[in-house]
């Protein structure tokens, strides 16, 4: 059972038509917050002093798109992190829309911003970061353990059938890896391999001697659904042999509350930092004409969520839109 107590509660949802939705808490007190914007054609940022008040902040265009190039098209994912004084986004983009055998040409990027409010001053572009492979990646994502940061970033290996699965490695600076990437994820389950074979969108946290890094799998419509991996503290992070994943999804449609396809999620806590809370996009219909990708309603979500017996995060079921939850 959760042992989540009753304080913080939201009303979803509570950003409409923003995908992907990244929100960090820093420690001026302010929650930060980007995401995929319908256009996929420039990266937003907007700040407030509670989640819930993320609805009506203001945000502001940091960065556009270019006509032509490998920053052109298809601008996804947008994720802020502050790293040794700095702020820092990464996002992917595309030279085009077009995609081969059913894959987009995604590369992963990153803008540094020296700046107290990111909102403010000069966002500089650092360039792509350099895989083992040029081929389809997206969703990075930075953490630090242990004084040392690492990446965890969804990419198409050209071996392996499927779309993306997930890997991870060390980083010299926030935009350059320091070590051979290593895979810790693959679709092998059949709620991973729903429409496509689908590792993607990592969030990372670390409570109760374990690393957890939350994942979302399968065609991006009401399959779309939340993993969970988990590597023990003290383990070698850069070892395949550390890192497992849970067999069952751990939050997923919810026909009842109306919910459908959530995921590609991120973790903040809330404003005493006593809970933790979940942030996460789905629609409140299944039927979608055309391309999933391309239906602009998937709305930035948030629900507190809790421990189970074993220190495992308890999501429970996303919540109706509509009225007050906590749960």
């Amino acid at each position: 059972m959760s042992t989540v107590s009753k304080k913080e509660s939201f009303v979803n949802p509570i950003i409409p038509q923003r995908a992907d939705p990244w929100v960090y808490k820093h420690t001026d007190g302010y929650y930060y917050f980007t995401g995929s914007v319908p256009e996929y054609d420039r990266i937003e940022v907007r700040r407030a002093r509670t989640v819930q008040e993320l609805d009506s902040a203001e945000p502001v265009v940091v960065w556009h798109k270019y006509d032509e190039g490998p920053m052109s098209a298809n601008i996804w994912a947008p994720e802020i992190h502050y790293v040794h004084g700095k702020w820092y986004i990464y996002f992917a983009a595309a030279r085009t829309t077009a995609t081969v055998e059913g894959l987009f040409d995604h590369r992963m990027f990153v803008l540094e911003n020296a700046s107290a409010n990111p909102l403010e001053g000069i966002w500089e572009e650092k360039g792509q970061i350099k895989t083992k492979w040029e081929s389809f990646a997206l969703d990075a994502t930075s953490f630090l353990y242990e004084d040392v940061q690492y990446l965890v970033w969804a990419q198409k290996d050209p071996d392996i059938v499927g779309n993306s699965n997930l890997y991870i490695a060390s980083m010299e600076n926030p935009w350059t890896l320091a070590s051979e990437q290593v895979m810790i994820a693959e679709p092998t389950h059949d709620w991973e391999k729903i429409g496509f074979l689908v590792n993607e969108g990592a969030a990372v946290l670390n409570r109760n001697g374990k690393i957890f890094i939350s994942f979302s799998a399968s065609a991006t419509d009401h399959n779309y659904c939340m993993g969970l991996l988990y590597a023990e503290e003290g383990s070698d992070l850069l070892s395949p042999k550390s890192w497992k994943k849970l067999p069952k999804p751990v939050f997923q449609t919810d026909v009842e509350a109306g919910q459908y396809g959530p995921g590609h999620n991120s973790f903040t806590v809330s404003q005493d930092g006593s809970q933790d809370i979940l942030v996460y996009h789905a629609r409140n219909y299944k039927e979608i004409e055309g391309d999933p990708l391309y239906d602009p309603n998937r709305h930035m979500r948030a629900q507190v969520f809790g421990w189970d017996e074993y220190g495992f995060p308890y999501f429970g079921k996303p919540v109706p839109d509509g009225r007050p939850v906590n749960v």
